[in-house]
């Protein structure tokens, strides 16, 4: 590893975060960080999560900022914002100019005017409004580009298809008495369930999708748009006091821990013997093995993960991606397993010219597969997000179990944005629930990343030497990695989610570093033969394998996420602090003495170099006082919470 900062271990770069600007606008509160308005809120009630302008390339990737010329002034309840914004990659090229007020009495309007210079494809250019999540069944009415009005509510369950259409403003009561519209003026917007994608959010956007796209950019084209956000009524008086940060664990709300696996790694080079014992000992349920029939040597992979998953003692979950000559691909594959004879638990069966698995590729897989593998269930769904299962809803009666994918980061990448989308987790298995029933949900596999994107509409670039792949985020060895997989395992866990797979068991997209260390240090900054701080997120859990999990409360979502475990009368609490300052957690809902052992920058070398060697370390003790426990938490760091046996 390079220069070792603790900025390494929080978030993988040795960058500082971006700036948060507290502003007020009247009664309103903010905070302005690069070129974006967030969390707009009335005392604790957020009303608008973002507002912002993006660039949208024809693949829907978003081409970042680069800011220059800020101009900001501020009183104690008003401000003004002034920057350009360039957008300049590849063969595009756009700049705006920015302007943000925020008047006393509550109104605030973020314009952009903007020229192309050069000639480009775009799939969108223009500002985007979220409403949060927290806004669901929300009553709103919406003011359409001809004038006319429409009343209806915020979706409960996550809409597979735009609720909304030729928006020009949206009005809503965040309290009694008082109203907020929000209006967009340049451009037509409508509106999509944004928490298809896990983010936290209804998105209002530009660019009808029902329009087409890509579209051709010409130097010296103009786009001005305005979003103007304005009170109606009284607001209440609302004291703004700083509270305790506490965590709830509800012992008597309990349902059963999901079956826990990884995938199998990409790169060639092989598990050795050392990591495969510390796989073993995570009391991994299974292996993800991808038997895509559009790629070759799908039986040399399908033999190194058998024989990975016998080391480990696990089973294996196989995914395969079918072609037109599915019927051929599967008596091939038959024949693998018939040679090979892998422990197997499920099949995953999609289709290469399908978003979401016809009923017909599952019942033929079964009808090839099942007579070799009795015991293994049949699954479809999507390998893709979440949005392709809720629009492309399967016949449940093909199925065993019903499968989607996740990752965090299809519209915003940065850390809160990511915090952001812990809770929505459990909103994607109720709605799923909604057209599945009762039929296990697995959710396989969860990645930091999209491994491929299923709306490009044009090639990806090249990755360029010296560069990551675009499917790895540095975050995969940091804490702040292992604390959010904390939360997505958290919030699927108590909906009731069946089994996740997550990320790969090594290399750059895996829980450790492989034997050689990361072909890129300089970029991607880790130990060689060493670990990553989620591989102790799966160490934790992987004890209370067959257990169950309480149900946890935060009163702040978006600074810490606690997982409750229980297993033969053992208790185990585990924390994560998702924010870059020191929190203190008073936890409520358990008694007696526990041991706390801390995951943070003061230990997080020694746990990542030698984690048998952390991992046996004894803990602190803990006593429960006044029905309430005390917890600090570094910046990003985690914390393991075990009950003691007092009768010892």
């Amino acid at each position: 590893m390079n220069t070792v900062t603790p900025h390494l271990f929080y978030y993988g770069q040795n960058l500082d975060l971006p700036e948060q600007l507290p502003l007020r606008a009247g009664a309103l509160t903010l905070l302005y960080e690069n070129g974006t308005l967030r969390h707009i809120q009335l005392g604790d009630t957020l009303m608008v999560q973002q507002i912002y302008s993006a660039v949208r390339d024809q693949n829907w990737g978003t081409i970042e900022p680069v800011f220059s010329d800020m101009h900001i002034t501020q009183t104690a309840d008003s401000f003004a914002i002034r920057f350009v914004a360039t957008h300049h990659q590849h063969d595009i090229h756009f700049v705006w100019q920015g302007s943000i007020t925020g008047a006393t009495d509550g109104t605030i309007v973020f314009s952009m005017d903007g020229t192309a210079h050069s000639d480009f494809l775009r799939n969108r250019i223009g500002f985007c409004v979220l409403h949060p999540a927290t806004c669901a069944g929300l009553p709103c009415t919406i003011e359409h580009v001809d004038g006319t009005r429409t009343n209806g509510s915020f979706p409960q369950y996550i809409a597979p298809h735009q609720p909304f259409f030729d928006i020009r403003a949206i009005t809503f009561a965040p309290y009694p008495g008082l109203q907020a519209e929000v209006r967009m003026e340049g451009a037509s917007f409508e509106m999509e369930d944004q928490r298809n994608w896990t983010d936290a959010s209804y998105k209002t956007y530009c660019t009808p999708l029902g329009l087409p796209f890509p579209v051709q950019i010409k130097k010296g084209d103009t786009i001005a748009q305005k979003i103007t956000l304005r009170l109606f009524g009284t607001p209440p008086t609302i004291s703004l006091t700083d509270r305790a940060l506490s965590v709830t664990i509800n012992n008597a709300a309990t349902m059963p821990l999901p079956t826990l696996g990884l995938g199998c790694a990409s790169p060639e080079e092989s598990l050795s013997d050392k990591a495969l014992q510390r796989l073993k000992t995570l009391n991994l349920a299974h292996l993800r093995v991808d038997l895509d029939q559009r790629q070759p040597n799908n039986h040399h992979r399908l033999q190194r993960a058998t024989h990975d998953a016998v080391a480990i003692g696990t089973q294996l979950e196989i995914a395969v991606t079918l072609t037109a000559n599915a019927h051929a691909e599967l008596e091939s594959l038959a024949e693998s397993i018939a040679a090979l004879q892998p422990p197997i638990v499920r099949w995953l069966i999609f289709h290469a010219n399908e978003k979401s698995t016809s009923a017909q590729w599952v019942m033929l897989a079964r009808t090839i597969l099942a007579k070799f593998t009795p015991d293994a269930a049949f699954g479809g769904g999507t390998d893709a997000f979440f949005t392709e299962l809720n629009r492309g809803r399967p016949t449940l009666d093909a199925l065993d179990v019903v499968t989607f994918s996740t990752n965090p980061q299809v519209h915003a990448f940065d850390n809160l944005s990511w915090a952001e989308t812990l809770p929505v987790h459990r909103d994607l298995v109720l709605s799923a629930r909604q057209f599945v029933g009762e039929k296990p949900i697995i959710v396989s596999p969860v990645t930091f990343k999209m491994r491929w994107n299923p709306n490009a509409t044009g090639a990806e670039t090249p990755t360029a030497d010296g560069e990551l792949p675009r499917r790895v985020d540095v975050r995969q060895m940091s804490l702040f990695g292992a604390g959010w997989t904390m939360g997505n395992l958290k919030y699927f866990a108590e909906a009731g989610v069946a089994s996740l797979t997550y990320y790969e068991t090594h290399g750059w997209l895996g829980i450790m570093e492989t034997e050689n260390g990361s072909p890129l240090p300089q970029k991607f900054h880790s130990y060689a033969g060493g670990v990553y701080p989620i591989y102790h997120v799966f160490a934790d859990v992987g004890a209370f394998a067959g257990g169950q999990i309480s149900a946890t409360h935060a009163s702040d979502t978006l600074k810490v996420v606690a997982l409750a475990l229980q297993h033969a009368g053992k208790q185990r609490i585990l924390l994560a602090n998702l924010t870059p300052t020191t929190q203190t957690v008073y936890l409520d809902g358990l008694n007696g003495m526990f041991a706390a052992y801390h995951l943070d920058e003061t230990h997080v070398e020694m746990a990542m170099r030698d984690p048998e060697m952390f991992r046996a370390q004894s803990g602190d003790a803990i006593v429960v006082e006044a029905g309430k426990l005390r917890v600090q938490l570094l910046p990003y760091a985690l914390c393991r919470l075990d009950k003691q046996d007092e009768t010892a």
